[in-house]
């Protein structure tokens, strides 16, 4: 494999795929790189990926790494921190047999990944999974009882301009097949208007799709200007303690936003904070639920996660993965019958009308004319 480009590097996969171009290698550092980082520099269109880490370390079955394959991007893999940080930025960069050359100096070498080496790295990752379960369920229960006001109701919750009480809430997180999910349920939001509440980046989904989220709610760290500057109301999450790292940047915009200290993920605040303002459904796309998702946020355990579905699930639908539940196919057949259907009373209303008679005479004596008949 012999590729040259020009290189981008971040150890934020995603603050890298903000600034990348199609045609250009990504180089990252992000060990078990997972579905919505791949996705990501699937949709930037860049030519290579060049991870630092292992991207598949064999603690779980990431999917990252398959995705790019099946995409047609190849991977050049566990390249060294040494490497990574020899690597200039926007440097025109030679890949050789795995080796990495700028300037036609050798700055470092990987692994190559192909399809071949992806299954079997994650066919042995699904071995470790008992190993992690226990693991991650010990942390869960650990953690429960330091998150339990989730449930029990010790958070101040903030004050909000938009109204929660008595209606439907929509709750988007930029996670696992949230396009295909949002795009199925296009007709419930344009029809219902329930309220749009973006975590993070789930603002910008919603932005994606020519929506406007009335909230967003998160640490601010992966969501665009644009969406901050939307107009939505700003919920930034604190820590437990009050810190909010979050407001530095929304002051920096000259925005104005409130903060909410809690535990857990935004994700989770967002459904708490429907729940507690009397929302009457709360709807979540792209919401991480299992093992799989915080493992692959870096999460070692899902308490608040856990406590919070317990609380609001009476008034919860989960939309992820409504996608993969039924493909709709219309069959040609299917279409004729529907033309044939609309075309019958159109005959009907003509077969009443004298003056198409009399068209259709004169038509039939003309063409007796024109052929001799």
């Amino acid at each position: 494999m012999e590729i040259r480009g020009t290189a981008r590097k971040n150890s934020k996969t995603k603050d890298l795929v903000k600034k990348l171009k199609p045609g250009e290698i990504a180089i990252i550092n992000h060990p078990d790189l997972d579905q919505v980082a791949a996705e990501s520099l699937i949709k930037s269109q860049v030519r290579l990926v060049i991870n630092a880490s292992p991207s598949i370390t064999g603690r779980y079955p990431n999917l990252g790494p398959m995705l790019l394959s099946k995409a047609g991007v190849p991977i050049l893999d566990a390249v060294g921190f040494d490497c990574f940080n020899a690597l200039p930025e926007c440097a025109e960069v030679e890949i050789k047999e795995g080796r990495i050359y700028w300037q036609e100096q050798l700055l470092g070498e990987g692994v190559i990944l192909n399809p071949e080496r992806i299954e079997a790295a994650t066919e042995a990752a699904k071995k470790n999974l008992n190993h992690e379960l226990d693991k991650f369920i010990q942390n869960t229960l650990e953690y429960a009882l330091v998150e339990k006001d989730l449930v029990l109701g010790g958070l101040k919750l903030p004050s909000l301009r938009t109204n929660l009480h008595k209606r439907q809430v929509l709750v988007v997180v930029r996670g696992q097949n949230y396009r295909e999910d949002l795009k199925i349920i296009l007709s419930y939001i344009r029809e219902v208007k329930p309220v749009l509440i973006g975590v993070d980046g789930g603002a910008d989904a919603l932005i994606e799709f020519g929506l406007k989220p009335h909230l967003i709610i998160g640490d601010m760290d992966s969501v665009s200007d644009q969406a901050l500057r939307s107009g939505a109301e700003l919920v930034v999450h604190a820590y437990p303690d009050g810190r909010a790292p979050g407001l530095k940047r929304i002051r920096q915009l000259n925005l104005a936003a409130v903060t909410f200290p809690a535990p857990g993920t935004s994700e989770d605040l967002a459904l708490i904070l429907a729940y507690e303002k009397g929302a009457d459904l709360i709807v979540a796309v792209g919401t991480h639920s299992n093992m799989i998702d915080f493992l692959e946020k870096g999460r070692p355990g899902m308490a608040s996660t856990f406590l919070v579905r317990l609380k609001v699930g009476s008034i919860l639908v989960d939309a992820r993965g409504v996608s993969k539940l039924y493909h709709s196919r219309i069959k040609s057949g299917q279409i004729f019958v529907i033309c044939l259907a609309a075309f019958i009373p159109f005959v009907l209303v003509l077969s009443l009308n004298k003056y198409f008679w009399d068209w259709l005479r004169l038509l039939w004596l003309k063409l007796r004319f024109l052929l001799k008949i």
